[in-house]
C-alpha cells in the first residue's frame, strides 16, 4: 500500500521547530535535559514570526486532538471541583508529559487541545472570570507539547451549549453571549500572550454556525430564532471579534497565528458566498479550520461498514479541491478534526487505511494539516500504541518518510497516490441487482442512523447504497411518477440483529425535484417490526438541496417546521410536525417499512402562499 504523507515546504521543513517557549523570536535558546540532568542549549533555526500562513500549515505536519479531556463538561456539577474532576470526567486519564511524548514518538508533530472554559466560570451570574487553576493546568499541558517541539492549538470547544445564547429570543441572553465570549478571550489572550508562535488560538469549534441556534433547556429553551442568513452574519461577527480581541492584547499576540473556524467547520457551508475570513491587521497570520468526517455513517458510526468506491474517492477529492480556494487566497488550511472511529467493539473499520491514505495524500498535495480526532479510542494513552499495527505504522511513518523531500516531490507522490487509488477503486460494493443511480432516475429509500450510531444506511440527500452497515438489507425502489411506493430496511442480519432506537431517519427520493418538481410524499403507513405504527403528526415534504425530495421521519435537530420550501397534503403549514415517529423511544427495531403516495403538489403549500391560503 502506498503511503503519501506529510508535508514539507522546501528546505523550511528540514529546520527544527525549537523556538523557546515565552519568546517570539528564532534566535532564542531552548534548555533540554539529558542524562544526569545535564543542561544542553540548542539554538532555534526557524523564525515562526516570519513564516506565512500557508508555510505554517505545512510546518505543522500531522496533528492529533487531545479529545474528551479538557472539553469534558462538568459545569453543572459545580465550578469548585479540582481541575482533575473535569479533565477525567469523560474517562480520559490525567494528561502527563509521557502522554504527549508518546504522541510525538508516534508521528504527531502538532496537537489540538479542546477546552470547555466555562467548567470553571460562574457565567450564569454574569461572572466571566476563568479560575486560575484551570488556566494553569491547560498551560501545563501546552508546555508538555512545547517540550516536544510540537505546535499547539487550543480553543473553546462545545462547552455545554452556552453558544445557543446567541440564538435566544431573549435579547439580554444574546448580549450576555458576546460578553462571555469577549471576556473569555481577553483573559486567555492575556494569560498566553508571552507564548511564542508555536501556540495557536482557535476562536471556537463547530458551534460557530447553525449551532448558534442550538436548543438548550438552560440557554435557549425555545430553539432557533435566527435565520440561517443571520447565523452567517453572527458567525462573521464572532470571528472578527476574536481576531480584534487577540490583536489588541499585545505581546506575541500581535503576530500570533489564529485559527478561524469555518461555518459549522463544514467545507460546503464554508464555501458559501455568505461566509468569509475576518480582516486582520497582522500580515498573513490567519488559518482556516474545517472538519472532515465524510461520510459520517462510516467515520462517526460505531457499526462496521466499508469505504473505497469510486464515488467515495471522488467525493473526498472534490471536497478537498474546493477547499483549495482558501489556500489559493493565501490561507493555511487545518483539517482540525478527522478520523474513522472504531467499531463499538473497539476494532478498526474495514478499509480505514484507504480513507486515511487518500485524505493525507490530499493534504500533502494542497498543503493542508490533518489533525486526527482521538479520544483514546484510536491512540491508546496508557500503552502509547495505536489500535491497529498497520494504522499505527501509517501515522508513525507519515512525517518521517517525507521530511527530506521537496514540496514538488511530496506533491508529485501525493498526486500519484490519489490517481492510482481512484483508478483501482470498485464502482460499488453492492450486489449487481442494486438500483444504479443516475441523473435520469429517481430512487426512493429510507435514510437511517441507529440511536447508538451503530447502524446506518445512505444518510444524506444523495443516494449512496454503499454507505451501509454490514448485513443491513434495504428495499429501495425506482420512482417513475405518480403512484404508491414502499421502501424498507431489515436489520435482522446485522451484528446485533436490530437497530437500537433511531437517531435520524427520513424517506428520500433522489432526483425527485429534478424529475418531478413540486411533488408530495403522502405517508400512508409506517410498519415497525411488521406492525402498524401510529404517526405522531402530519409529515411535510421538502427539498433542502433543491434536488432530493424528502420527508423526515425522525430528526431531533429540527424542532419546528421550516416555513420556506415546505409542502403539506393539507395545505396548512401549522398542521405539519417536525418528526412523525418517536425515534428515541422505538426500542428494538428489526424492520421498518414505509408506504407513501407520490403525487403532484397542487395541494402543497410554501411560505409564499401560506398566508393567502389560510386567509
Amino acid at each position: 500500500m502506498k503511503k503519501s504523507i506529510k508535508k514539507i515546504f522546501g528546505s523550511i521543513l528540514v529546520m527544527g521547530l525549537t523556538a523557546m517557549v515565552f519568546t517570539g523570536c528564532t534566535k532564542s535558546k531552548k534548555v533540554e535535559k539529558k542524562g544526569n540532568d545535564k543542561k544542553v542549549e540548542k539554538e532555534s533555526k526557524t523564525d515562526l514570526t516570519k513564516v506565512s500562513s500557508r508555510e505554517f500549515a505545512r510546518l505543522m505536519g500531522n496533528g492529533i486532538n487531545l479529545g474528551n479531556t479538557f472539553e469534558a463538561y462538568g459545569h453543572k456539577s459545580g465550578t469548585d471541583k479540582e481541575v482533575k474532576f473535569y479533565e477525567t470526567l469523560w474517562g480520559a486519564p490525567e494528561t502527563t508529559q509521557e502522554t504527549i511524548s508518546n504522541m510525538k514518538k508516534n508521528g504527531f508533530t502538532s496537537i489540538r487541545i479542546p477546552v470547555a472554559w466555562t467548567n470553571k466560570m460562574n457565567f450564569e451570574d454574569g461572572d466571566y472570570k476563568i479560575s486560575e487553576d484551570y488556566i494553569k493546568r491547560v498551560k501545563e499541558v501546552v508546555d508538555y507539547a512545547l517540550n516536544e517541539d510540537m505546535i499547539v492549538i487550543f480553543n473553546d470547544h462545545w462547552d455545554g451549549g452556552w453558544w445557543g445564547m446567541f440564538g435566544s429570543e431573549d435579547e439580554k441572553k444574546k448580549e450576555a453571549a458576546m460578553e462571555l465570549y469577549t471576556s473569555m478571550w481577553e483573559q486567555l489572550s492575556e494569560s498566553f500572550k508571552d507564548y511564542d508562535n508555536r501556540v495557536v488560538f482557535e476562536g471556537g469549534n463547530e458551534e460557530i454556525g447553525d449551532r448558534l441556534n442550538d436548543l438548550d433547556e438552560d440557554f435557549n429553551p425555545k430553539g432557533a430564532t435566527l435565520s440561517q442568513d443571520e447565523c452567517y452574519e453572527k458567525a462573521l461577527e464572532i470571528n472578527q471579534k476574536f481576531v480584534d480581541i487577540v490583536r489588541a492584547s499585545g505581546g506575541n499576540n500581535e503576530n500570533r497565528f489564529l485559527l478561524i473556524p469555518g461555518y459549522n467547520t463544514d467545507i460546503t457551508m464554508t464555501m458559501d458566498e455568505r461566509w468569509k475570513m475576518p480582516t486582520d491587521k497582522a500580515d498573513d497570520k490567519l488559518l482556516l479550520s474545517v472538519h472532515y468526517y465524510t461520510p459520517w455513517s462510516y467515520c462517526g458510526g460505531t457499526g462496521d461498514s466499508k469505504w473505497g468506491t469510486k464515488d467515495n474517492y471522488t467525493e473526498m477529492n472534490d471536497l478537498m479541491k474546493k477547499l483549495s480556494k482558501y489556500a489559493d487566497d493565501g490561507y493555511g488550511i487545518i483539517i482540525g478534526e478527522e478520523s474513522v472511529g472504531p467499531t463499538d467493539d473497539g476494532k478498526e473499520k474495514t478499509n480505514d487505511i484507504l480513507w486515511y491514505t487518500n485524505l493525507y495524500a490530499n493534504c500533502d498535495y494542497y498543503g493542508y494539516t490533518p489533525m486526527l480526532w482521538d479520544t483514546g479510542n484510536i491512540f491508546d494513552r496508557s500503552s502509547g500504541e495505536c489500535i491497529g499495527e498497520d494504522l499505527g505504522k501509517f501515522f508513525k511513518d507519515a512525517y518521517e518518510n517525507e521530511k527530506d523531500k521537496s514540496e514538488d516531490e511530496v506533491k508529485s507522490a501525493a498526486k500519484k497516490t490519489m490517481d492510482d487509488a481512484l483508478n483501482d477503486a470498485p464502482d460499488t460494493f453492492q450486489e449487481k441487482s442494486k438500483i444504479k443511480a443516475g441523473k435520469d432516475k429517481a430512487i426512493a429509500w429510507i435514510m437511517w442512523n441507529a440511536g447508538d450510531w451503530s447502524l446506518a444506511y445512505s444518510v444524506g440527500d444523495v443516494y449512496k447504497p454503499d454507505e451501509t452497515s454490514e448485513g443491513l438489507k434495504a428495499t429501495d425502489v425506482e420512482v417513475t411518477g405518480e403512484g404508491t411506493y414502499t421502501v424498507a430496511l431489515d436489520f435482522t442480519e446485522t451484528a446485533n440483529q436490530m437497530s437500537n432506537n433511531c437517531a435520524f431517519s427520513a424517506v428520500g427520493i433522489y432526483n425527485g425535484e429534478d424529475l418531478f418538481p413540486g411533488y408530495i410524499m403522502d405517508i400512508k403507513s409506517v410498519k415497525i417490526n411488521g406492525k402498524d405504527y401510529a404517526l405522531k403528526g402530519e409529515p411535510y415534504t421538502t427539498a433542502d438541496d433543491k434536488h432530493c425530495t424528502r420527508v423526515n421521519l425522525y430528526n431531533s435537530w429540527v424542532n419546528k417546521v421550516p416555513e420556506k420550501g415546505t409542502r403539506t397534503v393539507s395545505g396548512k403549514l401549522d398542521d405539519a410536525s417536525p418528526t412523525i415517529i418517536a425515534g428515541d423511544a422505538l426500542g428494538e427495531v428489526k424492520t421498518i417499512e414505509v408506504t407513501f403516495d407520490y403525487k403532484p403538489g397542487d395541494e402543497g403549500i410554501s411560505k409564499n402562499d401560506n398566508n393567502a391560503k389560510n386567509n
